[in-house]
């Protein structure tokens, strides 16, 4: 491992700790960045994200992808944790927190919205950052573009059905340009740039995919520091402004993100995945899609609503607990076989 991998939750916190500061001495400037999107997708983040995953589309082996349905089972696990049961436990720990646990220190018009931008971010799987995260936990690349895509599909159809259910009410309307925008710049771009990419490289020699993959680590490494800066400057007047409300926001995600993961991981335990299988398989069910999330909580609740404000939450913890899950991931690789199964 590299410098920059070696200490990435140093980084991360460095990224942190930058983007609050940078966000409250410069708030004009990271006004205008933000201004810089279309659907609700912000262009400057989309670029950062861009060189987080570039370097894992160039090492998806389209020959190996069509053996992908050959080994089900790591699928099967993503789409049941994703679809039968996160978005449903997601809203169980709103209720519980927020209903009871915070009832307290919380009037019920703003807990009520809470728990409606928990619920949307459970029903929203993860679509870009999981090719990150499947880098770090050397993931295998080929069954993780199965797997979002997969789960990008079932948005499509399940997404609205359900949170309407949860939410309790029926008019939700999918914001069908955020949905498509993103998996368009997140996915199929950077997809057919890696496409090309490894084509020409192979031409070239045998090794040259894996030297210009090596060469390309440390960049995807500060592409996630400087989204991390983003994220955090974006919102830091309002963390500095609400830390309490926050906070409380902040529990049942992080109960949540770590519940679904241990469930995640102790059912791939059970059904013999190969570790490059098993890991992306949980970190896909334990991240969201936040974009996604914020776009229709803000189509459906308003840009100051509780709602929206609870989606911004899952952006500030998801970076912290996905690296904190990616560190056991890769500490407890040896419970799980090395190969494809």
């Amino acid at each position: 491992m590299g410098l920059f991998e070696r200490y990435l939750t140093v980084w991360v916190a460095l990224g942190i700790a930058a983007g609050v500061g940078l966000g409250l001495l410069a708030p004009t400037a990271f006004e205008g960045i933000a201004a810089l999107e279309i659907a609700h997708v912000n262009l400057v983040v989309a670029v950062f994200i861009w060189v987080m995953i570039y370097p894992m589309m160039i090492q998806i082996d389209w020959s190996a992808v069509k053996d992908v349905g050959k080994k089900p089972r790591g699928l099967m696990l993503t789409l049941v944790v994703n679809w039968l049961i996160k978005p449903f436990t997601m809203a169980a720990l709103g209720v519980l927190f927020f209903q009871y646990i915070f009832a307290p220190w919380v009037d019920p018009q703003s807990a009520s919205e809470y728990i409606a931008g928990m619920i949307l971010l459970g029903v929203a799987p993860c679509t870009a950052m999981v090719f990150v995260w499947s880098q770090l936990v050397k993931g295998d690349a080929n069954y993780t573009l199965v797997q979002v895509s997969v789960n990008d599909l079932i948005m499509v159809v399940a997404f609205a059905p359900i949170a309407a259910f949860l939410l309790g009410v029926t008019n939700i309307t999918v914001p069908w340009e955020t949905l498509v925008l993103s998996t368009v710049l997140y996915v199929v771009l950077p997809l057919a740039a890696g496409m090309a990419t490894r084509h020409l490289l192979q031409r070239r020699s045998s090794h040259a995919v894996a030297d210009f993959v090596a060469k390309l680590k440390p960049w995807s490494v500060i592409g996630l520091i400087a989204t991390v800066v983003l994220l955090f400057g974006f919102q830091a007047e309002t963390i500095v402004a609400k830390p309490l409300v926050i906070a409380m926001i902040a529990v049942p995600l992080i109960v949540q993100s770590y519940g679904i993961f241990i469930i995640s991981y102790i059912a791939a335990k059970a059904l013999s995945l190969p570790h490059n299988v098993a890991g992306p398989a949980c970190l896909i069910g334990t991240s969201n899609f936040f974009e996604l999330a914020v776009a229709v909580a803000i189509s459906l609740f308003g840009l100051q609503s509780g709602a929206a404000l609870a989606t911004v939450v899952g952006v500030l913890v998801e970076v912290p607990v996905m690296l904190s899950l990616v560190a056991i991931i890769n500490r407890t690789q040896h419970w799980f076989a090395p190969g494809h199964a």
